[in-house]
């Protein structure tokens, strides 16, 4: 009976760890996100593994590279971009995880008029030896549609990070 009970226990209790986990990416995906909305440099780059590729039109490796790549959404009067996790899956092991969802980018045209682009992001996270999460790998990609209802509104609801 003792030992039903332990195993009972573990599994439980990891259980706990898994969702534990998952919402720490979670939440550093949000703070990652808020960095650039609050055009916070500093803080945008301490989300970056120093291993890291982000996967644009170019690869970019490491931190410097990422954050002059990104460098224009910290630009006064430059574009925006905001993105938050629809999907979170961590390793059993707990060192790895994948977070992906929308992103909106909004920028202003020559004529003064406001487009907005929509797309789906992938970030692989990396658990630290710091015990930090940081992002290792980076890519998205347009949005094959107009995004549903359900999708604009994760974007704009309040997050209880």
């Amino acid at each position: 009976m003792k030992s039903i009970l332990k195993i009972a226990i573990c599994v439980l209790l990891a259980g706990t760890a898994s969702a534990d986990l998952t919402d720490d990416v979670r939440c550093r995906e949000i703070g990652f996100s808020q960095s650039v909305e609050n055009q916070d440099i500093d803080a945008f780059r301490s989300f970056i593994d120093a291993d890291a590729r982000f996967v644009g039109p170019a690869v970019r490796k490491g931190v410097d590279e990422v954050a002059e790549a990104w460098s224009v959404f910290f630009a006064a009067g430059g574009p925006t971009i905001k993105w938050r996790p629809q999907v979170v899956e961590v390793l059993e092991n707990g060192t790895l995880a994948l977070s992906r969802g929308p992103y909106r980018s909004t920028s202003v045209d020559e004529d003064g008029n406001s487009i907005e682009r929509w797309g789906t992001f992938n970030s692989v996270w990396r658990l630290n030896d710091d015990g930090e999460w940081r992002v290792v790998f980076d890519a998205g990609g347009p949005a094959a549609s107009e995004p549903d209802v359900e999708t604009k509104a994760l974007i704009d609801a309040e997050n209880d990070c």
